[in-house]
């Protein structure tokens, strides 16, 4: 993992906007229908020289391949492992059964994305079929990073067994634990093939804090909090040989434009996030309902050996954060942690989460990571009392 060492360092959480064609591509082949494989390929290639270009030019440091490949963070899995099969009938929100309005609005703005409360469930015990798929993905990426300036590191992402499991529903283990359980055994694979080849593992794990109002809705905040700690042991199992520098665990609220009322305040489930064996935490700050939320890291003080991945921007508006805003968030973060060098800037979530749901148009989110470097390069001269950054 690499540290701010005489800078803030850049990155951002994952997803990137995918072109109509690329996201029509991905869709036929979700749903089962015919499509023409070498265009497929080519648009993938396409995509991913793209978004590496767009990345650099923005100045982002630690770089992926936007999660092109993919047509969502957690719903390509099925098509990776044997045993699933149906439908899954995946909880909503509580907000969304409070606001039909938010519905309504979703269904309307968004009319035809991805597979996401409708994903398969488990069926028959889960077998991941090989590391072709994930090989292949991690070969385009690094090929065409390699081009030009490079970036300071690399990395790329795989859901938690954690979200898998409340997205793709559980209809043949005997408890949720095991299911968990076999998701880790599986999705090991996929983890230890990102590892070896030498990229930054980013675990995405919406299911420690988004899933309080979701799957876990009925349970109090402490029993959340306990469900957590299963989560993280969980994930812990998974990515058991990784070393923990070369892995980063990402927390989200749910990457949706919606009051989040109900979202579970930090500070009860920083605890278990601190269990990870993970180098470092990304966590949303930009988002309006948790941009105060540094103050839990002074409450519940953060780990002396992991690095903090801020959000200082966010990701479901097109209002482009003032580099000056960034800095300031950039300050916030590094006087919660007490060090400069455990600060890495980032977006709060991905900018493409689920193929054709993206919340801000692509011209702007090239602005927004701008705005990350440019922030950082004003905090950093502060930071480290230079002129100007390195």
């Amino acid at each position: 993992m690499m540290f701010s060492r005489d800078r803030i360092l850049t990155t951002h959480v994952g997803s990137l906007p995918r072109s109509e064609t690329l996201s029509d591509l991905l869709i036929r082949r979700e749903v089962g229908e015919r499509y023409d494989a070498a265009q497929f390929d080519a648009e993938m290639e396409n995509a991913v020289r793209h978004v590496v270009a767009k990345q650099k030019e923005a100045g982002i440091d630690i770089g992926n391949d936007g999660e092109q490949q993919r047509v969502g963070f957690q719903t390509y899995v099925p098509a990776r492992m044997s045993g699933f099969a149906g439908e899954s009938k995946r909880r909503r929100g509580r907000e969304f059964e409070e606001f039909p309005d938010l519905v309504r609005y979703l269904t309307h703005r968004f009319p035809h994305v991805s597979k996401q409360q409708n994903a398969p469930e488990a069926r028959a015990e889960l077998h991941y079929h090989d590391i072709s798929a994930i090989a292949a993905e991690i070969a385009r990426f690094k090929r065409v990073a390699a081009e030009g300036r490079p970036f300071t590191e690399m990395f790329m992402t795989a859901p938690s067994p954690g979200i898998i499991a409340s997205t793709m529903l559980n209809a043949f283990y005997p408890s949720q634990a095991d299911y968990l359980a076999a998701i880790a055994r599986e999705m090991k694979n996929e983890y230890r093939a990102i590892a070896d080849a030498g990229l930054i593992l980013q675990i995405d794990a919406p299911d420690l804090a988004m899933d309080r109002t979701m799957f876990y809705r009925d349970q109090s905040d402490a029993e959340f909090a306990k469900t957590c700690e299963l989560h993280v042991a969980t994930i812990n199992r998974g990515i058991e040989g990784i070393p923990r520098e070369r892995v980063r665990l990402h927390i989200c609220y749910g990457n949706w434009e919606g009051p989040h009322i109900h979202d579970i305040a930090l500070e009860k489930i920083l605890p278990a996030l601190y269990q990870a064996k993970v180098g470092a935490l990304s966590i949303e700050f930009s988002n309006p309902r948790h941009a105060h939320e540094y103050a839990a890291l002074k409450r519940v003080p953060f780990p002396k050996d992991m690095i903090l991945i801020p959000g200082v921007v966010e990701t479901t508006s097109n209002f482009v954060e003032h580099p000056e805003v960034v800095a300031r968030r950039i300050e916030e973060a590094v006087a919660a942690v007490g060090d400069r060098e455990r600060v890495i800037a980032s977006s709060d979530c991905g900018f493409g989460t689920f193929t054709r749901r993206e919340w801000v148009i692509e011209p702007v989110v090239w602005l927004k990571l701008k705005s990350i470097r440019d922030g950082a390069d004003i905090a950093s001269a502060r930071l480290w009392g230079k002129k100007s950054a390195a």
